[in-house]
C-alpha cells in the first residue's frame, strides 16, 4: 500500500480565494489521505476565513507577510512533517489518481529527488501548459524549455510524452520532492523571490547526484498566467536577473566566465529590441537586472561555494542555443530539435 499519509500537498496562496473556490475541492477529493495544507502569504482577500468556514479539515499556515513563492514555501515547509512534499499551485485542478503514479515512482528509487506530472492547459486540456509541460530541460546558455513547450509554442498532447524519463528540472507548479532533500538543499533560494527558483533547486539536486523525473502517466490542469503577465516589466526583471543568478551559482568553473559573458551579450540584444519597440519599462528592467546581479555577487559566490559538485553540465543540457533553434530554424516542437538524444 502506498504511503499517502506521508505526503503533504502544500498550496501557497496569496489573494487566491477565487482559485481555492474553484480547485481546492478537486485536491481534497483526489489525494487519498494525503495531508492538504494551505500556506497563506498574508492575503487580504479573506482567503483564510473562507478556508476556515468551508474546509475546516484543511490545515492553514498563516504567514505574517508576503514572502513570495520562495520564502513562503520555505517558511511553510519548515513547519510540516512529511516524507514527501507536493508544491502545488492554487490555480491547478487535479484529476483522480494524479498522485498515485508520482508516489509509486518516488517510493521505487531513493535516488529520485523530485518529479512532476504532465502540466496541461486548464482552458484547453488537449494542450500542454507553459509552466513545465511534460518536463523541463535547459540549453547550454541557461535558457529553459520543455517537452511540449518551446518558448511560447504549446504542443498538443497526443501521447508522445506519456513515458517516464529523467529531466533537468521539474516545475514548481506541481513538484513532488523528498522532504529530507528539500531541507538538505536549504530549500528554495529566497533571493530569486519567484521565477526559475525550482530550476536552481533541481540543478543543485542533480549536482548532488540525484535524479529529477517527469511522470507521463500523471497529469494536472493549470490555469497559468499567475500574477504577472508575460510582458510585465517585473517579470522581465525577474527572468533576466534570475537567469544570471542561476548560471553563476551552478555553472562549472571552466564555463563560468564565457557563458555569463555571452548571456549578458544576449540580454543586451534583448534590451535593444525592447528599446526599438518602445517598451521602455522592459528595457529598464533588463538594466536593473544586470545592476542587481552585480550587487548580489558576494551572496552568489557564497552560495556557489556550497554546491558539492559543479562538474555536471554539458552531458545534461541541450548542446544548441534554443533561441536560435526556435526563432531562426523554426523548430517549435521538442521532437524537431537536433541532437535531442543528448538530453536523455
Amino acid at each position: 500500500m502506498l504511503p499517502y499519509d506521508q505526503v503533504a500537498v502544500v498550496i501557497l496562496n496569496y489573494n487566491g480565494k477565487h482559485f481555492l473556490e474553484r480547485f481546492l475541492q478537486s485536491v481534497i477529493d483526489n489525494s487519498h489521505n494525503a495531508k492538504i495544507i494551505v500556506a497563506d502569504n498574508a492575503s487580504t482577500d479573506d482567503s483564510v476565513q473562507w478556508l476556515q468556514d468551508n474546509h475546516p479539515s484543511v490545515s492553514v499556515i498563516v504567514l505574517e507577510k508576503n514572502y513570495g513563492f520562495t520564502g513562503g514555501y520555505n517558511r511553510a515547509l519548515n513547519q510540516i512533517d512529511a516524507k514527501y512534499y507536493v508544491l502545488l499551485n492554487s490555480d491547478i485542478e487535479v484529476p483522480g489518481n494524479w498522485l498515485t503514479s508520482m508516489l509509486e515512482l518516488m517510493e521505487s528509487d531513493t535516488s529520485i529527488a523530485a518529479c512532476q506530472p504532465k502540466i496541461k492547459l486548464y482552458s484547453d486540456q488537449k494542450y500542454f501548459e507553459h509552466a513545465g509541460a511534460a518536463g523541463g530541460f535547459m540549453d547550454y546558455m541557461g535558457y529553459p524549455f520543455c517537452r511540449g513547450r518551446i518558448m511560447h509554442t504549446l504542443e498538443e498532447d497526443k501521447g508522445q510524452y506519456d513515458d517516464t524519463i529523467e529531466i533537468f528540472w521539474a516545475t514548481g507548479a506541481c513538484l513532488m520532492i523528498q522532504s529530507k532533500l528539500y531541507h538538505e538543499m536549504e530549500g528554495l533560494d529566497e533571493r530569486f523571490f519567484a521565477h526559475m527558483e525550482e530550476i536552481d533547486l533541481c540543478w543543485r539536486l542533480k549536482s548532488s547526484g540525484y535524479k529529477i523525473m517527469t511522470v507521463g502517466t500523471s497529469e494536472v490542469y493549470h490555469v497559468g498566467g499567475g500574477t504577472l503577465s508575460r510582458d510585465n516589466p517585473k517579470k522581465t526583471y525577474l527572468n533576466f536577473r534570475n537567469g544570471l543568478f542561476l548560471l553563476f551559482k551552478n555553472l562549472p568553473t571552466s564555463k563560468l566566465i564565457p557563458i555569463i559573458f555571452m548571456r549578458m551579450v544576449l540580454d543586451g540584444i534583448a534590451g535593444v529590441r525592447f528599446l526599438l519597440k518602445k517598451e521602455f519599462d522592459n528595457f529598464l528592467a533588463v538594466l536593473k537586472s544586470h545592476r542587481d546581479f552585480y550587487i548580489s555577487l558576494p551572496y552568489l559566490m557564497s552560495q556557489r561555494n556550497k554546491i558539492r559538485s559543479k562538474k555536471l553540465f554539458f552531458n545534461q543540457v541541450y548542446s544548441r542555443l534554443i533561441v536560435s533553434e526556435y526563432f531562426l530554424k523554426r523548430r517549435t516542437k521538442f521532437s524537431d530539435l537536433q541532437d535531442v538524444k543528448t538530453l536523455k
